[in-house]
């Protein structure tokens, strides 16, 4: 893995190649990072052909690491056409790793399985309004929306958390916000609607 030595080091590498590329932000006094570190490594050797792997060290990334919000090291973020598509915070296990770099590979080479589409997903949460007294947003582009949201929120953090609702990165409380989240019930009595609108009265 290659060390990328400034931001505008990193704004180059972003945008140099149609791979995905991995950058693993990481500090030298962060106990985490270094435990990361030689996963990574290992798993750089299996996805070479698809993937590029990059380590960034905040102190030499100031800007790009505020621009993309790193708070919390180690932070991994894969890019695609210089754009971020997903990553995670934190310590992952090999395995884990692997099996989230292979769906992006393949999602990336337009492979992705369509066993979940937004169809599908609608006529699940459908069948959920009604067998609890409550209906699907009957806008499709509303539901559409939170949908996608959702499906984006667990291609970054591995569950559909509610798009309308900040992900903080404490599991136990993050877990409260899995749609159907905890407060939906409440908030369709109260408002007419869940806070994201997809569930109406």
């Amino acid at each position: 893995m290659e060390n990328i030595q400034s931001d505008a080091d990193f704004d180059k590498i972003i945008k140099s190649s149609g791979k995905l590329i991995l950058v693993d932000f990481f500090a030298t006094w962060c106990e985490p990072c270094s435990v990361l570190s030689p996963i990574l490594e290992k798993v750089a050797e299996q996805f070479k052909d698809s993937v590029l792997f990059y380590k960034a060290d905040l102190d030499n990334v100031p800007a790009t690491a505020q621009n993309f919000k790193v708070e919390r090291i180690p932070t991994v973020i894969l890019f695609k056409n210089g754009e971020p598509v997903s990553g995670f915070v934190g310590l992952a296990a090999e395995n884990a790793i692997k099996e989230w770099l292979g769906k992006a590979a393949k999602e990336s080479n337009g492979d992705a399985s369509s066993s979940e589409t937004i169809e599908d997903l609608a006529k699940k949460y459908e069948e959920y309004a009604k067998n609890n007294g409550f209906q699907l947003n009957p806008d499709k582009k509303v539901v559409e929306r939170v949908i996608k949201g959702l499906l984006a929120n667990e291609s970054k953090y591995g569950q559909k958390y509610c798009p309308c609702r900040r992900v903080s990165g404490n599991k136990e409380e993050d877990a409260k916000k899995i749609c159907p989240c905890s407060w939906h019930k409440d908030e369709i009595a109260k408002d007419g609607h869940c806070f994201c609108q997809l569930y109406v009265k």
